[in-house]
């Protein structure tokens, strides 16, 4: 009898963790789990995704350091070769560059410093417009996701208390968990995506004040060089 105790001891935690197994979700279920809303949130996430990785190469680019430019400039522009001047700015092919090849390009024709230093500031809101274009879109992905998720909770809930409400009988422990878990699932998938599309956005809109910061510096030198000849 004690021998027969012990076998039956040792078998119950193998069955157990055999059961636990075949009730285990992946992660690919619990998303299908989710429903539309689920659906609706890696939409979301893919277009953040994408998103990022543009304006990362965009504002790459743009990031150039334009000292080597300015000084390529500075010293064309010293020897009266604006045409040089201007080729230096065409192969940067920066926001900076094109910046200087519009004030070059005022040299010879006006000595009114405010009117070039209008235009190549108005030359600079333009290129600072496509580094920010579409940057908003993510930001208000970090806003939306979780409220989406949110809501596919709250319809996730009504369903499962609609599912318990037609149950005759008592209910289950099982039918209540899962509708509970299958809901939550949204609230998860939503703050995921909000999370990463909050931080896509806050880093876009430090790497794009640096740039700004570049072109406000090469905006300054090229009238200080104008004014110095």
């Amino acid at each position: 009898m004690n021998l027969l105790a012990v076998l039956q001891d040792t078998t119950m935690p193998e069955t157990g963790m055999q059961g636990s197994l075949e009730e285990s979700v992946s992660l690919f279920e619990l998303i299908e789990k989710g429903g539309i809303t689920m659906a609706v949130l890696g939409f979301l996430f893919v277009i953040a995704f994408y998103l990022l990785v543009n304006k990362l190469l965009v504002i790459r680019k743009a990031k150039k350091d334009p000292t080597t430019l300015l000084e390529k400039v500075k010293g064309a522009v010293k020897k009266g070769d604006i045409n040089t001047a201007k080729k230096h700015c065409d192969r940067d092919a920066t926001p900076m560059g094109k910046m200087l090849k519009t004030g070059l390009g005022y040299i010879g024709a006006t000595s009114n410093l405010d009117m070039i230093e209008k235009s190549v500031e108005n030359v600079g809101k333009l290129e600072l417009y496509k580094l920010e274009k579409n940057v908003a879109l993510v930001g208000m992905i970090s806003g939306a996701a979780p409220m989406i998720g949110f809501f596919g909770t709250v319809i996730g809930m009504i369903n499962a208390f609609i599912a318990i409400s037609q149950e005759e009988g008592s209910v289950s422990p099982k039918l209540l968990s899962s509708g509970i878990y299958e809901a939550m699932i949204t609230t998860a998938g939503g703050l995921a995506v909000g999370i990463f599309a909050y931080i896509a956005y806050n880093y876009l809109v430090r790497a794009m004040a640096d740039v700004v910061h570049k072109m406000e510096v090469v905006s300054i030198e090229f009238i200080e060089l104008l004014q110095s000849n």
